[in-house]
């Protein structure tokens, strides 16, 4: 599930700000004090998040499901899971405090999250608990999203064109970089499999790859659109993907990138300007997309068209899964939350 990412132009070497969402803008001060806690001598004992009852409201940034089981991850090394359909959460233990990105479960038991650091994390229990499988201090950057294709073989992606496979379930993970022509070393925010195709990467500046080898291989796609695009999602039809990123841009392709149609989105006010920051495919075939100002997108042609809802309260949305009556959950700013199969607010957990 591809994430808010690193903008345009932003967030060079050096630099301590995430931009490309509001909602990780609001993370600024956070992201500089993860910098300089990256900068301090380790401590010999882990450091787990601490236990609060507020943290279904705290900043999350994504949400997946691990079999029937809804787990989110965010600020402060939060890992949350609900097994009553986000009525309840329950905290997991989780050896890290650092905000975490992205999660991916390959089944009902294996997942991985990734953050700051370049952390990852790995659950074998469905999300209840957690181990730290891989950090590297000296990047000073997250790792912005992950995925697995079986629970062997995954790899995650990051700020400074990083990019790493595992091939053991993360027992070791190895630099694969160096696979990539991406010279200017631009930020990678998201990973995602395209049906009977292969792998697709998109990033800063647009820059896009593509692997039909399972990630062996790498080929750079040109790209339809210039600025930062912070994620990508496969559709359920074969070779079609949809990527998207600043200010509303959304792009389709129905031949594994090598020709894009821009989608447009027209939303109550005009054309949707607001930045799309996750995309979700849904168990009925069904795509939604949320971003900045409690923009909701639906659609369910394969993302030929979409419907656009702008939740009133406006909130910064990172991700969103279904729930089993219809319903979404969406998480971001404020935590959690349960709206309708449009977006619309609903019941707060």
């Amino acid at each position: 599930m591809a994430r808010t990412g690193y903008g345009a132009g932003q967030g060079r070497r050096g630099a301590t700000v995430l931009v490309g969402s509001s909602l990780l803008a609001l993370a600024l001060g956070m992201f500089a004090n993860a910098i300089e806690a990256a900068q301090a001598p380790a401590a010999s004992a882990t450091v787990y998040a601490i236990d609060s009852d507020k943290a279904a409201h705290s900043l999350l940034l994504d949400v997946t499901k691990a079999g029937a089981r809804l787990v989110a991850v965010g600020d402060r090394g939060h890992i949350l899971f609900s097994d009553d359909q986000g009525q309840t959460w329950t905290q997991a233990r989780v050896p890290t405090r650092q905000m975490l990105t992205a999660v991916y479960f390959v089944d009902a038991s294996h997942g991985w999250a990734v953050g700051h650091d370049a952390q990852i994390l790995a659950s074998s229990d469905g999300g209840a608990t957690w181990s730290k499988q891989f950090e590297d201090l000296k990047r000073e950057a997250p790792l912005l999203d992950v995925w697995f294709q079986d629970p062997q073989h995954g790899f995650a992606v990051g700020a400074y064109g990083a990019l790493l496979e595992t091939v053991d379930g993360g027992a070791a993970w190895q630099e694969v970089s160096d696979r990539l022509d991406n010279e200017d070393q631009l930020h990678l925010n998201g990973i995602a499999a395209v049906k009977d195709a292969g792998l697709f990467i998109v990033g800063e500046q647009g820059v896009m790859f593509r692997s039909a080898d399972a990630g062996q291989t790498w080929n750079r796609v040109e790209s339809p659109y210039q600025g930062s695009l912070f994620g990508v999602v496969g559709t359920a039809q074969p070779r079609t993907l949809l990527a998207y990123g600043l200010r509303g841009n959304l792009f389709r392709s129905t031949d594994f990138g090598d020709t894009w149609q821009t989608i447009p989105l027209q939303a109550e006010r005009g054309q949707l300007e607001f930045g799309l920051s996750s995309a979700t495919l849904l168990d009925d075939g069904s795509l939604v997309l949320v971003g900045n100002g409690g923009s909701v997108l639906r659609s369910t042609d394969d993302g030929a068209r979409f419907s656009v809802y702008n939740r009133t309260d406006r909130i910064a949305l990172a991700a969103a899964s279904a729930l089993t009556d219809g319903k979404l959950i969406l998480v971001g700013q404020g935590g959690v939350h349960i709206a309708a199969s449009s977006g619309a607010e609903g019941v707060q957990p």
